[in-house]
C-alpha cells in the first residue's frame, strides 16, 4: 500500500457527537482531543511522516463565549499533554496560524513546545490554532509587500515558490490526503493554497469515533486514485 507522506484532517463532529450522547459540547471536544493523541500514534506507526490537524479556526471565535472559554482551557491542558506525547513518540510539533491573538500563557506554551521538540525525528505534527487560510494568505501578502518595500526582493522575484516561503506551512510538503470527519463536505477555510492537488476523503464518522481502521479506509481510497502528471484522474476514466 502506498502511504501518503502528509495527511491533513479537519476534526469535525465533536459537538454533535456529544449531543447524540446526551452530553455537553465541551465533552465532545475533550474526547476529540484525546483521539488526536491516538491517531498521531497510529499515523506514525503506519508510515505517515506529516500530520496536520485543524484544532481552532479564526471563525471559532464567533462561537458562544462559554464554549470558546472551554476550548481555551482544553488547549492549555492539551499543550501539556502534547509535550508528554511528543517525548514518548519523538514527535516534532509545529503550530500554524496567528498565535498573536491567543493569551500570553498559551503563546508561551506553544513556543516552549516547538522549541522542546524541534530536534525530534518522528512524526511531524502540525496543529492549526487560530488558523484560517485566507488570513494566512493575507498575512503572507503583507510580509511579502514589506520585503518588496525594503528592497529585499523585487516584484519579478515573486512566483509560487516565493509565496510559499511566506506561508505558515513553509518547509512542509503539501498534503497528499485531506480527511474531513462527520459528513460535511467543505474545506472551511483550511489550507486553501496547500490543497491544490490533494485527494479529498469525507467520512460520516464523527471525530471522537474516528479510529485507525477509519484512517486505513481513507488511505485505501487514496490508493484507488490514479495520479498523473501533477493532476488526478479516476482509473475507470482511463
Amino acid at each position: 500500500m502506498n502511504i501518503p507522506q502528509h495527511v491533513a484532517i479537519i476534526l469535525d463532529g465533536n459537538g454533535r457527537w456529544a449531543k447524540s450522547k446526551g452530553m455537553p459540547r465541551n465533552y465532545g471536544h475533550a474526547q476529540g482531543s484525546k483521539n488526536v493523541e491516538r491517531i498521531c500514534e497510529d499515523a506514525y506507526s503506519m508510515g505517515i511522516k506529516y500530520l496536520t490537524v485543524y484544532a481552532f479556526s479564526t471563525e471559532n471565535w464567533s462561537r458562544p463565549a462559554d464554549e470558546v472559554e472551554a476550548l481555551m482551557r482544553l488547549l492549555r491542558s492539551y499543550m501539556k499533554t502534547c509535550l508528554k506525547t511528543a517525548e514518548k513518540n519523538d514527535m516534532k510539533i509545529r503550530v500554524i496560524g496567528d498565535i498573536t491573538k491567543l493569551d500570553e500563557d498559551i503563546r508561551s506554551r506553544i513556543i516552549e513546545l516547538e522549541e522542546a521538540t524541534k530536534e525530534n525525528g518522528g512524526l511531524n505534527f502540525q496543529i492549526a490554532i487560530n488558523y484560517g487560510s485566507r488570513d494566512e494568505i493575507v498575512r503572507a501578502a503583507r510580509h511579502l509587500a514589506e520585503d518588496v518595500l525594503k528592497g529585499r526582493i523585487t516584484p519579478l522575484d515573486i512566483d509560487e515558490t516565493c509565496i510559499e516561503g511566506y506561508l505558515d506551512t513553509h518547509d512542509i510538503p503539501d498534503p497528499d490526503l485531506l480527511i474531513r470527519t462527520s459528513g460535511e463536505q467543505r474545506l472551511s477555510n483550511y489550507l486553501l493554497w496547500q490543497l491544490a492537488y490533494t485527494e479529498f476523503y469525507f467520512t460520516e464518522v464523527p471525530w471522537p469515533e474516528f479510529t485507525k481502521n477509519d484512517l486505513l479506509k481513507a488511505i485505501e481510497y487514496y490508493n484507488a486514485r490514479d495520479r498523473r502528471f501533477g493532476g488526478v484522474r479516476e482509473e475507470q476514466n482511463v
